[in-house]
């Protein structure tokens, strides 16, 4: 499977930006699937952050740890995706979707940045500092930020299926 090609103008006015960009669809999808690791720590911060889990005495130092170690597995699977799934400086043109692809790949900061405000705050919980912040905010945080994760790696797979489906000429 060859890596599919995108290129996109913005208008901005009186300028356009040209910027391009290749997804490498196989590279895409086996990041995807080999992060088990990723996939056990969101189920484990999952569990930790459930309604029932409020009913027993949270254990802090363990949410801080996990919470934490997803904060490292998702920097690395983002920065394994800009590495291997998408390139920039594509040489060929696939304009039906370019500017999918590039606000999926942009969706990779404000993601991650969202986990380490989450880190800082059970930090900052777990060790008494002042915060207006409560365990349950953490774990209505966590749920939101799940939610968004979820549904940007539901995105990146549909955008893998549709290229598929070109490249191998599937579909209609």
């Amino acid at each position: 499977m060859q890596a599919i090609h995108l290129s996109t103008a913005i208008d901005r006015g009186s300028e356009v930006q040209r910027g391009e960009l290749t997804i490498n669809a196989a590279f895409l999808q086996e990041i995807k699937e080999d992060n088990r690791e990723l996939r056990e720590l969101l189920a484990d911060c999952l569990a930790a952050c459930e309604p029932a889990g409020w009913r027993r005495t949270i254990d802090p130092m363990k949410l801080t740890r996990l919470l934490g170690k997803l904060r490292d597995q998702l920097g690395m699977h983002f920065a394994l995706e800009e590495a291997y799934g998408y390139f920039d400086d594509a040489v060929s043109v696939a304009p039906q979707i370019s500017q999918r692809a590039l606000e999926l790949r942009q969706q990779h900061r404000p993601l991650f940045v969202e986990m380490c405000q989450l880190v800082d705050e059970t930090e900052q919980l777990r060790y008494h500092e002042p915060t207006s912040v409560h365990w349950q905010d953490i774990a209505e945080n966590f749920f939101n930020f799940h939610e968004r994760f979820r549904q940007h790696e539901a995105a990146e797979d549909q955008l893998i299926m549709q290229m598929i489906n070109e490249e191998i000429g599937c579909g209609d």
